[in-house]
């Protein structure tokens, strides 16, 4: 079964409508930096790489893109992106459950393959490469779904909220492309089957997150992120580079950086306000940091995204 998840980093948001469960998402990288912070939800996601260079972490693995390739992400599993270099061009992202390809017929493809996908008990295949003899398939397939959902999925921001659609036709296009994507992976015997992969180190990282993400106006020190997870601050600080890819402070700056662009975008508040509202104390380190991950200063931003 997937690994338990802490509740606060699931996601809030809705993928596609209530009745139809599906949505695509189209993110561009603009500089280097976290371009999808970590996070998971129920549903299946099919990422596609045009190529660049991108790390991205699966729980506890990490994998670097620098071609195109395709990623398959499971119910539950805690995943991010990253933008290594400025210049890398982005993802494509299905993000569907399984339920709306169910059906009430208890045929071979509801009970050998349906079901067990939404019991957990199969998983997909965590990636497929253009050397793979399903790769251009799949990958047709999976381009045949972001088409299906109109012309309403034109330019999109780089953190965009998902597409959705309400129309008959759309719908049938989707679930056919989803089911042929299905059947390739089946042909090519490709699912595999859950195994038990609770992993303490997993639920330790996503506990420090959380404390992160719940408490970035206040000061956040090492100790305090070791005494969570009963680790001394060294070990953590190591277990913490391993499993993220940057330091615990690194982390928290980045995260910082992230609500103070996000006040810049949605707010006309002052940039020394929203500098001590992203939890930054001290005005130069804020500006030093701000440059850092987005390679320029809080007003330019603003003004470049008004």
């Amino acid at each position: 079964m997937p690994t338990p998840q802490s509740p606060t980093l699931k996601e809030i948001r809705s993928h596609g409508t209530q009745s139809f469960p599906c949505a695509i998402y189209q993110t561009r990288a603009l500089g280097k930096g976290t371009m999808v912070k970590h996070h998971w939800h129920e549903e299946v996601e099919i990422l596609y790489f045009y190529g660049g260079d991108f790390q991205l972490k699966i729980n506890m693995d990490q994998y670097n893109i620098s071609s195109q390739c395709l990623y398959f992400i499971n119910p539950g599993e805690l995943h991010s992106i990253i933008c290594e270099k400025t210049g890398s061009s982005g993802e494509d992202a299905i993000v569907f459950s399984p339920k709306i390809l169910s059906s009430d017929s208890y045929d071979a493809t509801q009970m050998q393959l349906l079901l067990p996908i939404l019991g957990g008990k199969l998983n997909f295949p965590r990636c497929i490469l253009p050397d793979h003899p399903a790769f251009e398939q799949i990958r047709s397939s999976f381009a045949d779904v972001i088409q299906s959902f109109g012309r309403q999925f034109h330019e999109v921001s780089p953190l965009a909220d998902g597409t959705v659609t309400d129309d008959l036709t759309s719908q049938l296009y989707i679930k056919s492309s989803l089911l042929r994507i299905l059947a390739l992976l089946s042909e090519h015997q490709l699912f595999t089957l859950t195994e038990p992969n609770y992993d303490k180190r997993v639920e330790g990282i996503k506990t420090a997150l959380t404390y992160i993400q719940e408490n970035y106006r206040e000061k956040i020190y090492i100790r305090d992120l070791a005494v969570l997870l009963n680790m001394n601050e060294q070990y953590f600080c190591r277990f913490f580079k391993k499993t993220i890819g940057r330091s615990p402070m690194d982390y928290v700056n980045e995260y910082r950086i992230r609500q103070a662009v996000r006040l810049l975008e949605e707010t006309d508040m002052p940039v020394m306000d929203i500098c001590l509202e992203s939890g930054f104390n001290n005005f130069g380190n804020f500006l030093r940091e701000f440059r850092k991950w987005k390679d320029t200063t809080p007003l330019k931003y603003r003004k470049e995204k008004s």
